[in-house]
């Protein structure tokens, strides 16, 4: 083995090199990826109402149009995980951008309400990949305020909500809710055209034993970020960990580099690893995240426009009730922006786990005076209460997931969470929006909170905490 001072790791020449104008400029190409991934997801409050009153949907049928765009996340999340961690981020990117660019104008041609089904689920598979792009940037970013730089993604993310909003109100009145789908697909042509001019990921490439390709990109930008690489030859931290440690130290490398992966193979590797107890607590977390955290963007829709029926008041100002929605979703929309402020300043300083903690108790605290019926503003302040804290602690939990799995199976690993979690997706229009229409608010509202208290028990039991650790790359089967 080479002296140590003239070798360097990735993380350290990541580290030399900073977080500079190249990383700035990957942040904004990642961004234009969540904004858009946003904007599909926050139309959900707005299509399913005018559908319906077009096309004479029952709430069941209203509800589906939500229901199976979770469904294809389902299945998109661990299949671009997968794609991206057997043919690279940059290969992932490009497919996710074309196949929701495609999929998000052909929905505001639907010419029945089936096929407007089929195409917001093969809408919902595509963006189910906006876990590449995060997967892509952390493995530009050094290890000090990781956290803090990929919560920066969440700006990204809240102004794709506000802005949905937004044109929403502007929009749909006078044009439809066609034009609507329309016009929130182009964020993901932007996407599309930029992923043409992004390089692939160093990390990923230097796993693959692809080491000159690896350094290219590292001069690269370094030259962009008018730093110097480390002087030495670059090797892996696995070289440099077997190096510094007991040969006898139990555990086997399992190199991606020589290994073939396949579809089922990476499921299996998880757990034949030191993290199958980790990876259960995830698909467990991202369901009961999800399901609550839609659960709060549906309420807010369904508590505005379902509150009169359910208090059998009259409404002659039908105009009226329609501009208080979109005033409602937009006010819960804002309410990002705190939370986002608030997952900064916890995450890098207390860490993941306590973060999530504590998030997760302060959104409980605010759903559970929902189980009785309030006027619109104590309604509206409590949901965006709810929705600020549950929001930061599922951004926590998706930085979480990507730095607890190491490269080779980052963005499968991650994905297939995400899939599970979109289980919770596909569930909660069902029930919250059927619940609260149905009159049931109470019960809905004791549902979230069950929820709500398993997802703050799990993050109890996680194993690692990854505030400042180093990523791996390989993944280590343990002795039995």
């Amino acid at each position: 083995m080479e002296d140590r001072s003239s070798v360097y790791t990735l993380d350290e020449a990541l580290s030399t090199l900073g977080f500079g104008k190249f990383q700035s400029l990957a942040l904004v190409f990642t961004g234009v990826g969540w904004f858009s991934e946003a904007m599909e997801m926050n139309l959900l409050s707005f299509i399913g109402p005018a559908v319906k009153s077009e096309w004479s949907l029952s709430p069941t049928e209203e509800s589906l149009l939500s229901t199976v765009v979770f469904g294809g996340m389902l299945i998109g999340a661990y299949f671009w995980g997968f794609l991206a961690d057997t043919y690279g981020r940059r290969m992932g990117l490009r497919c996710i951008t074309a196949v929701t660019v495609v999929a998000g104008f052909l929905s505001s041609f639907s010419p029945n309400y089936g096929s407007l089904l089929v195409l917001r689920c093969l809408l919902g598979f595509a963006v189910a990949g906006g876990h590449v792009f995060g997967s892509w940037l952390l493995e530009f970013i050094p290890s000090s305020n990781r956290g803090a730089w990929m919560l920066s993604l969440l700006i990204f993310w809240i102004l794709g909500e506000v802005f949905e909003a937004s044109i929403a109100w502007i929009i749909m009145p006078r044009l439809g809710w066609r034009w609507l789908l329309a016009l929130s697909a182009t964020p993901s042509l932007i996407a599309l055209i930029l992923s043409n001019f992004i390089p692939e990921s160093p990390r990923y490439l230097h796993m693959k034993g692809k080491t000159n390709e690896t350094l290219r990109i590292l001069e690269k930008i370094a030259l962009i970020n008018r730093k110097d690489l480390p002087a030495g030859c670059l090797v892996s931290d696995q070289e440099m960990v077997i190096d510094e440690e007991d040969s006898t130290s139990e555990g086997t490398l399992l190199p991606s580099s020589i290994k073939k992966t396949t579809f089922l193979k990476s499921i299996f590797e998880l757990f034949s690893s030191d993290l199958w107890g980790t990876t259960l607590l995830l698909w467990i977390l991202h369901f009961t995240f999800t399901f609550a955290y839609y659960g709060v963007v549906l309420m807010t829709s369904s508590l505005n426009s379902g509150s009169n029926e359910c208090e059998s008041k009259p409404n002659n100002l039908e105009g009226s009730k329609d501009a208080s929605l979109y005033v409602s979703v937009f006010i819960a929309c804002l309410a990002e922006f705190p939370g986002f402020l608030i997952a900064t300043i916890l995450v890098d300083r207390i860490g993941r786990k306590l973060s999530m903690e504590i998030l997760t108790l302060f959104g409980l605290i605010l759903i559970l005076p929902l189980s009785s019926h309030q006027n619109q503003i104590v309604t509206t302040a409590l949901l965006f209460g709810a929705r600020m804290f549950l929001f930061a602690a599922f951004s926590t939990l998706t930085i979480y997931a990507k730095e607890v799995y190491p490269t080779c199976v980052r963005a499968s690993g991650s994905g297939l969470a995400i899939s599970m979690g979109r289980i919770g997706g596909m569930i909660c229009p069902l029930m919250a929006v059927g619940l609260v229409r149905g009159c049931h608010q109470t019960a809905a509202v004791v549902m979230f909170g069950i929820v709500i208290i398993m997802s703050g028990i799990c993050v109890m039991f996680f194993k690692f905490e990854t505030k400042g650790r180093v990523l791996t790359d390989n993944i280590v089967i343990t002795a039995r």
